[in-house]
């Protein structure tokens, strides 16, 4: 577990897999309160709740649920699952709370028997997951109105190319991509933008800066997400949209209490928009640049793959996540 990413994403499936906090952290020799740690980050990541309550009796989120059920989509170095879809099996020795998991790690998994009742129509969504994050609530709402239908989730997209492959390919139905501007190749539609913006350690000289000019930041370390984050190039984009140069990050990394931390020790700057621009911005010690300048916006844009035609419960639901 040699990224933290993944470490984060195997903690989690351990955790499915164990039930508890304690179980898991004796399955993976850590102390409790690393795998709680780990777990934290990587919801503040993820931009949403994975578990109720990690204190007692441990059960998953609606969100962590399917999240559970697409997280090898989570890991680049994961293949898809080519199961059923995760609705129609239960493993027999499982607790009602905590569903089946395509694991990163080894765990033992009991033979799957497939529940019984009338198939239902899968329809696949594709985005980010701090998007997915966003979209929950009219999924679930979507979901409990349309009982012949379950949705599944690919949380592997991020760009307008992640999701023109997706569509083309027949892998989801629906794709959410993050964009600086509207793909020329092929059909979206603007669903809402989301401002990224500079933190840096309350301390920080910038910090204390009534304004933030493009050469005060260009003479100020960076602190970045890995190259494999799916938020990495969309953020790196919309920076150098903005004309802002910097030389590398002198710290990249998807754990974002080692971020956190950097920032208050006043390290450097660290660039971020949407729920994990709210929930940095929520921190102690940690205070969002005044820059003289705006950065670029984000979009989030919807596609919907060309076949939708012929499945009209994707029109709806697409049209649905709109309204």
């Amino acid at each position: 577990m040699n990224s933290p990413s993944l470490r984060q994403l195997d903690i989690f499936a351990q955790m499915v897999a164990a039930g508890s906090v304690t179980r898991c952290a004796a399955d993976l020799d850590l102390s409790i309160e690393q795998v709680l740690q780990d777990l934290a980050s990587l919801e503040m990541r993820l931009g949403y709740r994975l578990f109720d309550d990690l204190d007692g009796a441990t059960r998953l989120t609606p969100a962590g649920r399917k999240t559970a059920q697409a997280m090898t989509l989570l890991s680049q170095d994961a293949p898809a699952p080519t199961e059923a879809p995760m609705e129609e099996v239960l493993p027999p020795e499982t607790e009602p709370d905590i569903p089946p998991v395509p694991a990163i790690i080894p765990v033992a998994t009991p033979s799957l028997i497939v529940l019984e009742g009338p198939p239902r129509k899968v329809i696949t969504l594709a985005a980010p997951a701090p998007v997915f994050g966003q979209l929950q609530d009219g999924l679930s709402a979507f979901e409990a109105a349309n009982e012949d239908i379950a949705i599944t989730l690919d949380l592997h997209v991020h760009t307008a190319e992640d999701a023109a492959s997706t569509l083309a390919n027949g892998r989801a139905d629906i794709a959410y991509f993050y964009a600086l501007e509207e793909p020329t190749d092929f059909g979206s539609r603007y669903g809402w933008s989301e401002q990224l913006n500079l933190y840096a350690g309350s301390d920080h000289a910038l910090a204390r800066a009534d304004s933030v000019s493009r050469d005060d930041l260009a003479l100020t370390p960076m602190l970045a997400l890995e190259t494999r984050s799916g938020l990495r190039d969309i953020i790196d984009a919309a920076l150098a949209k903005g004309r802002f140069h910097n030389m590398m990050p002198m710290l990249e990394s998807d754990n974002m209490f080692e971020i956190i931390a950097a920032l208050r020790e006043g390290a450097g700057c660290f660039a971020a928009f949407g729920t994990l621009a709210r929930d940095i911005g929520r921190m102690s010690g940690v205070q969002r640049l005044a820059l003289d300048m705006p950065l670029p916006a984000i979009e989030i844009r919807q596609a919907v793959a060309p076949r939708s035609t012929e499945k009209p419960a994707v029109e709806a639901l697409a049209q649905f996540l709109f309204l």
